[in-house]
């Protein structure tokens, strides 16, 4: 084997690590943002992009 193996390796484990950990960020953050969506509609804050709101012209 190459005396690079080691270093080669290294890189690509961290750099699996690294590409894992944002992946998970991301859907931790989706979930919280989620979550967030659901307690302010269930408080009655509507979308503006929302086109059944009534009688808005």
């Amino acid at each position: 084997m190459s005396p690079h193996v080691l270093y080669v390796t290294a890189a690509y484990a961290i750099t699996a690590v690294v590409l894992a950990g944002l992946i998970g960020w991301i859907l931790i953050d989706q979930r919280a943002r989620k979550r967030e969506l659901a307690e302010l509609e269930a408080a009655g804050v509507r979308r503006r992009s929302d086109k059944t709101g009534a009688g808005k012209p």
